[in-house]
């Protein structure tokens, strides 16, 4: 067999993934799976933004762009993160990519070296660890607790800071729990970030997916924080984009010129035709549909709580943001990866164990409610009637 480099042996995975091809291949044996998952919303792309790529198709956009992406895609991105955020960037600020996840592995190559230390939520995106890894640096697990509802301690996090700590990775709203870091979370946060000299890699790709009166707060607000902040967003969640990959930075200009190098060498660029439809996707235009988005996700997000909190052993938080729940299921004398092969095997419903997410995941599950709430009462029939035989 053809050799394998050792770095790659650093890299670890998306287990939802891994999940989605074991539930697909017992569909293929005729069994029925309710896929709870996959972190992708269920609704079609608003067709305005579908209408502005076939625009852009017919008016020629099928050539390479700039690798940081095209200046008027750019300008969008910073007005729209002052719309939203309030933060000014200059197009040189921004970098557009294929997919939000770029930026992670990209913005982390730009700044990290061999043997710093990064603090990364636990649970949290197991691709933070994964890149940590792969760059050989230092993984130093933060633990978002329940009883915070899954907010860090700021106390944590102090503890946790070295001479050797480079970049604190947060994600607000976040995944897997859903949870969200409050404005003085963050001012608190930004005032270690300026007295320890350290790089935040701010993610917040579920931004705009918030409820019961929340509104998203970013770290950049705070003084000396967007001179040390790699702000990661994309397409993907909030306009229902996930196979058009498409995401973006927002950097210090000398790290975006390193970012966008590292694209030259990578994919050389973003397509451009999607660009032109992103320019859609951030425009005012698309308010309304994404709003209703949000609120059908609230409406799905109260139909999965009531019904994981009606089960024996299970107790479940209602979640401020994104769309997943992050159930408690110690009571039921699981595992978390019994639970899970129990859902999918036994009821039919496809989840993720939340060792999935990192060591502090055990004693917790992730279902996405970016589904049907008739799917969604499926599921939670078929695994109530499952746990109930089981008993």
């Amino acid at each position: 067999m053809m050799h394998i480099a050792e770095r790659i042996s650093r890299l670890g995975t998306e287990t939802a993934f891994e999940v989605l091809v074991r539930a697909r291949a017992l569909e293929a044996q005729g069994k029925s799976i309710v896929h709870l998952e996959i972190g992708e919303p269920d609704f079609d792309t608003p067709q305005n933004i579908i209408d502005a790529a076939k625009k852009a198709l017919d008016d020629g956009f099928t050539h390479y762009g700039p690798s940081a992406g095209l200046p008027e895609a750019r300008q969008a991105v910073a007005d729209y993160i002052k719309r939203t955020r309030g933060t000014e960037y200059a197009p040189t600020e921004i970098v557009i990519t294929p997919g939000a996840k770029p930026i992670l592995f990209y913005g982390m190559m730009a700044v990290i070296d061999k043997g710093d230390e990064v603090i990364y939520p636990n649970p949290g995106f197991p691709i933070y660890e994964s890149v940590i890894n792969f760059l050989e640096a230092i993984p130093v697990p933060l633990p978002l607790k329940e009883e915070k509802e899954f907010r860090f301690d700021i106390a944590d996090l102090e503890a946790r800071i070295t001479p050797k700590t480079r970049m604190v990775i947060i994600n607000t709203p976040q995944n897997p729990t859903g949870g969200i870091l409050t404005k003085d979370d963050l001012q608190r946060i930004a005032e270690l970030a300026v007295k320890h000299d350290f790089i935040v890699l701010s993610d917040e790709i579920y931004s705009q997916i918030t409820y019961d009166g929340f509104v998203h707060e970013t770290i950049t607000q705070f003084p000396g924080m967007k001179e040390r902040t790699i702000l990661l967003d994309g397409f993907s969640k909030t306009f229902a984009m996930t196979g058009w990959r498409m995401g973006y930075g927002c950097m210090p200009e000398h790290i975006a010129q390193v970012v966008a190098k590292l694209q030259t060498n990578c994919t050389s660029c973003t397509a451009s035709y999607n660009q032109i439809a992103g320019i859609e996707a951030l425009s005012e235009r698309t308010d309304a549909k994404a709003a209703e988005f949000v609120a059908e996700f609230k409406r799905r997000r109260d139909v999965i709580v009531q019904a994981l909190n009606a089960m024996p052993g299970v107790r479940c938080h209602s979640p401020k943001g994104a769309f997943y729940v992050y159930p408690n299921i110690v009571g039921t004398g699981m595992t978390s990866q019994e639970f899970a092969d129990f859902s999918l095997y036994e009821a039919g419903v496809a989840c993720l164990s939340g060792t999935a997410f990192g060591s502090n995941g055990e004693g917790f599950v992730r279902f996405s409610y970016a589904n049907s709430v008739d799917n969604i009462e499926e599921a939670m029939r078929r695994l109530s009637e499952a746990l109930a035989k089981r008993k």
